[in-house]
């Protein structure tokens, strides 16, 4: 038996194993025809192995004839015909379930899913997509998506001109999911803001250098101001030049939002970074509750001293009342107050160094940080103020809250403490998702970045909360494993010629959180 090739009048090119016995050739079997070189090898590597498995039949030539057609039917089988179908399976079934198969644009849904599956760069996308999904984008093509991802369409027909930007789709969708999770009411309101850097060095009218809070002074950045509900679920999202004061975000962010949804008028809570007068009259001009983060240290002498007379003990609260008619509400905390005492110890410790190198000036004579624990003797000699540092030991532990609600004690620092799902909320974008550093320099693009990590952390949330609710010991890191190497098999039946496809058995751990996700998507 030999593979022979064998010319066609279409220009294409038989493969066939021939059996020659005799003198005489027969066609034992065809294997079909093919153009390029390398679907002929492909087709003789079938030939091959059909010839290796005849000639181990002892003589027997259609000896377990049934067995040699199946392993024949395997062996056509190629790459080409496999994909990874988890990612499509988890985080595409989660991201119809709230919604977002509404926006009509595949590439949109392609962009999310990847995002969720292998976070990286645009070009790693491209890579991914062709990979594993088959799908290929030139990144020209994906940038020029990009430009117009977060504004709407705009063209000589009036019909494009009625187009809505895709965030905007986005946000509705989110929104109204936020409201179903929450049973249609959004009673507290919480926001906060972080720095998003970028590699590259040069700053425009968006992009400048500023205060960082991921520790990238020198990094141009943007600030990305979010507003979410109770356990992190998205209401919505601005972005701002990188230099602006954190302060200045908070009321455009929350009037924005609220002239887009029927927010209604929520308790809002934020830090003590967001904590100015000015904001806090433009909270109560437009009807706003609010819990914010108080700076007791900042007070006036008179309310300092009533602060401290209260010598407040682990787990004990109060009230005081202010001027301007809020209260301020106190805790204390034993493990808030051995944080303090290592961190001022700590300050202190740097402090020392920088003395006894020399490195301070007069100009290291100021408020920020533990600077303000250093003194000045005469012009020439810095030292540590120690009576300074006795003091500030008086505040360790404490904590206060600025509010003009009528909310208990109690609820006001529980409200306060749930700031912890924003801080989870950027956590998880920076981590899990990677938004940053960001690499684009266009606005557009940047912001069409954003869009899309807000729209993938929501359907992060969604994983998380079908889990939590499951009971399973299933992390949400944990998930996004699985489904790397869930697998689809598509083939073509030999006889009728029509192609079938089949979701490859998974293993244990796969089947639960595929189980998980179909009940999940079923129920109301």
């Amino acid at each position: 038996m030999f593979v022979r090739r064998k010319p066609n009048k279409s220009g294409k090119i038989s493969v066939q194993v021939i059996l020659k016995r005799g003198g005489k050739s027969k066609v034992l079997r065809s294997f079909g025809t093919g153009r390029t070189e390398q679907e002929l090898l492909r087709l003789e590597e079938q030939a091959r192995s059909f010839i290796v498995r005849q000639q181990g039949f002892c003589g027997e030539l259609f000896e377990d004839r049934e067995d040699a057609l199946f392993s024949d039917f395997i062996a056509t089988f190629s790459n080409e015909q496999i994909r990874v179908i988890g990612p499509e399976l988890i985080f595409g079934a989660l991201y119809d379930k709230i919604g977002y198969n509404a926006i009509s644009i595949e590439m949109f849904r392609h962009l999310i899913i990847s995002r969720l599956f292998s976070p990286g760069s645009k070009l790693k996308t491209i890579d991914y997509l062709e990979r594993y999904q088959g799908v290929i984008y030139s990144i020209d093509r994906i940038y020029r998506f990009l430009d117009t991802l977060c504004f709407k369409k705009e063209g000589k027909r009036q019909d494009d001109k009625k187009k809505t930007a895709i965030k905007e789709q986005v946000e509705k969708i989110t929104f109204e999911h936020t409201q179903k999770v929450l049973k249609g009411k959004i009673s507290v309101a919480f926001y906060d803001m972080t720095t998003l850097y970028f590699e590259a060095s040069d700053e425009d009218d968006l992009r400048k250098t500023g205060f960082s809070k991921d520790g990238k002074h020198h990094c141009p950045q943007i600030f990305l101001g979010l507003l979410v509900a109770a356990e992190g679920n998205p209401i919505g999202y601005e972005i701002f030049e990188g230099n602006i004061l954190e302060g200045d975000t908070f009321i455009p962010v929350l009037e924005n939002l609220a002239n887009k949804f029927s927010l209604g008028k929520p308790v809002v809570v934020a830090d003590s970074g967001l904590l100015s007068e000015k904001n806090r009259k433009a909270l109560e001009k437009n009807g706003y509750k609010y819990i914010l983060g108080a700076r007791i240290k900042n007070e006036k002498e008179i309310l300092k001293q009533q602060i401290l007379a209260l010598n407040l003990q682990n787990g004990q609260t109060a009230v005081l009342k202010k001027e301007d008619k809020t209260r301020l509400i106190l805790s204390q905390s034993e493990n808030r107050a051995k944080k303090d005492r290592y961190n001022r110890e700590k300050g202190l410790l740097r402090l020392q160094k920088r003395i006894q190198s020399g490195k301070l000036t007069k100009s290291s004579i100021n408020n920020r940080g533990y600077n303000r624990f250093l003194k000045l003797e005469g012009e020439i000699r810095i030292f540590i103020d120690g009576e300074k540092y006795v003091v500030n030991a008086a505040w360790d532990g404490l904590k206060g809250y600025v509010t003009n609600t009528r909310l208990s004690a109690a609820k006001v620092i529980e409200n306060y403490g749930n700031l912890r799902y924003i801080e989870r909320a950027f956590r998880m974008n920076k981590t899990d998702l990677r938004i940053r550093p960001v690499y684009h320099h266009l606005r557009n693009r940047i912001e069409g970045h954003i869009c899309i990590c807000f729209t993938a952390y929501t359907v992060l949330l969604e994983l998380e909360r079908m889990l939590k609710k499951a009971k399973s010991d299933i992390t949400v890191k944990r998930a996004q494993e699985p489904t790397k190497n869930m697998y689809q098999l598509t083939y073509r039946l030999p006889k009728s010629g029509s192609f079938r496809t089949k979701i490859l058995n998974m293993d244990a751990e796969q089947q639960q959180l595929y189980d998980m996700v179909g009940r999940w998507v079923a129920a109301k």
